[in-house]
């Protein structure tokens, strides 16, 4: 999962992009780039880290322009190379850099055809890259001098006819203007606004409507499935349908994680639809235990917290914090590395032994996924004095990967593979377990929103993905290419060994 953001504006673009990328850091803490224009030259930043470490003073001096391009990176395939920070940078036709929030399921094949009929060199395994390169060499064959919106929209038609998969995009080219599109599921969201300020109208786009918010700009809409939009560096606003066939099937599990509570999604808002997933919770657990014995309903921060505080009204029982979260260590979720996660939950949450000693207590988190951390939690739970210690998860059991952008390469990850209910309990150490019903996630979400939404992309939770081409053959070609590239990481990282200790016993 990432985030993305592009500003055309009226004057230089570099500390409101800082800023929005500041607001979206929630959507990915492995690397942060931003691009700007200016007389038709390009100006890159990019490193791995938070968005406030990789742009230091001086880094934010030289991105001039009145328009630009930012990316935070959350690893879809687990990797943390520098090398796969975006955007990236293509200089054939005009100069085109790209950023990408989302998974491509065919990226292994389009590489292929890029190189065998393209001609096209992609230098690092992202797909973004792959993506870029696609569209530049769209745009290459309509054999035009300087590009036009007519060229671009049918450079967009001709990516949505090749790649599959779930896609947000921002694209800038030099000298021109900005360009953004989405897959014509719509799995990946996108949303456009304006500003008008003294010297003229200026418009953004970016993964979130929080971030249009933070910076003073109007929430236009969301860019619809299957739609691109362009913008001229003079602040021109074109946009058109690129694909022939869409339907909105956004991910469900931006209401569940990972948005911001503030954001409206396709006309939902995240907020909203997290409150109703605690009232589902609730009749739920009323149904399954009607003469429980909770005595306060606690939330894993923060996520969690809107769906706990609604699930404790429901069942007239007393809400209070439990944990105090340092907020200096990052989403553990969205973190390379299950070591790191392990690491990072006691570091992050500290319990407050009050809450807890000597009361039964029901934890409430946005969702299980490996199990780890909820693990860890109901153990500190019950070293702070827990009698008992219940668990409900606002989300059904996740059971199937993910392929259109978050990191879930392999089932037997997930604590509920091949696990019942009450086995899932035991594993994590809870004395009962309450998951909510994909039925009531799906209404929880929809009810009372204004949105064109009918259906969402629930694979992780049924295994039905939206885009038709996911197959186990799909995850065998994916689970071995990710461990040949895990393994090529490996002998790299041997053979840099090798020579630092060469050079170390040089100088002895």
């Amino acid at each position: 999962m990432c985030g993305i953001v592009g500003i055309v504006g009226k004057s230089h673009v570099n500390q409101s992009i800082y800023d929005a990328l500041t607001v979206l850091q929630h959507r990915g803490q492995d690397a942060a780039g931003i691009v700007t224009s200016h007389g038709n030259k390009l100006f890159l930043r990019k490193d791995n880290g938070l968005v406030r470490d990789v742009f230091r003073t001086r880094h934010m001096k030289r991105l001039f322009g009145n328009m630009g391009i930012g990316h935070v990176r959350y690893p879809t395939a687990g990797s943390s190379s520098s090398a796969e920070a975006q955007p990236f940078y293509v200089n054939s036709p005009y100069g085109i850099t790209l950023a990408h929030n989302g998974n491509l399921t065919n990226a292994e094949q389009l590489a292929e055809d890029i190189y065998r009929e393209d001609l096209r060199h992609v230098n690092t395994t992202s797909d973004s890259e792959v993506l870029l390169n696609i569209f530049a060499h769209e745009l290459q064959e309509q054999r035009q001098l300087t590009p036009s919106p007519d060229m671009i929209f049918n450079a967009v038609q001709q990516v949505h006819k090749r790649a599959r998969g779930g896609y947000a995009v921002v694209a800038m080219i030099s000298g021109y203007g900005i360009v953004a599109f989405r897959d014509p599921h719509g799995i990946r969201p996108a949303v456009f606004g304006y500003r008008d300020t003294i010297a003229g109208r200026e418009y953004m786009v970016a993964s979130e409507s929080v971030a249009l918010d933070a910076l003073g700009f109007k929430l236009e809409r969301d860019i619809a499935p299957g739609e691109a939009i362009v913008i001229t560096e003079g602040g021109k606003l074109y946009t058109q349908q690129c694909a022939e066939h869409t339907e909105l099937s956004p991910c469900i599990f931006e209401h569940v994680y990972f948005a911001r509570p503030d954001s409206i999604i396709d006309g939902i808002a995240v907020y909203k639809a997290r409150l109703r997933m605690g009232e589902k919770l609730a009749d739920k657990i009323l149904r399954e235990h009607p003469d429980h014995d909770i005595d306060v309903v606690i939330p894993i921060p923060d996520t969690s917290r809107s769906s706990a505080l609604e699930l404790a009204n429901q069942l007239g029982v007393k809400y209070r914090e439990g944990f105090m979260k340092n907020r200096y260590i990052g989403r553990t979720f969205i973190m390379p590395g299950q070591q790191l996660r392990k690491k990072s939950v006691k570091q992050k949450l500290n319990a407050l032994d009050l809450e807890f000693r000597g009361k039964n207590v029901l934890l409430v988190d946005d969702s299980i996924v490996r199990g780890t951390t909820c693990e860890q939690i109901i153990e500190m739970a019950r070293e702070a004095g827990a009698k008992k210690v219940y668990f409900a998860s606002a989300a059904p059991a996740v059971r199937f990967p993910n392929v259109y952008g978050i990191d879930m390469p392999a089932k037997e990850e997930f604590i509920a593979h091949n696990r019942s209910t009450d086995e899932i309990a035991t594993a994590i150490g809870a004395d009962w377990l309450v998951y909510q019903d994909i039925e009531d996630l799906v209404d929880a979400c929809l009810e009372g929103a204004n949105t064109d939404v009918r259906k969402f992309d629930c694979s992780v939770f049924n295994g039905e993905y939206v885009t038709g081409d996911v197959d186990d053959d799909y995850f065998t070609r994916l689970y071995q290419l990710r461990s040949d590239a895990s393994k090529s990481l490996q002998l790299v990282d041997t053979e840099i060994m090798d020579l630092h200790n060469e050079s170390e016993a040089g100088t002895e």
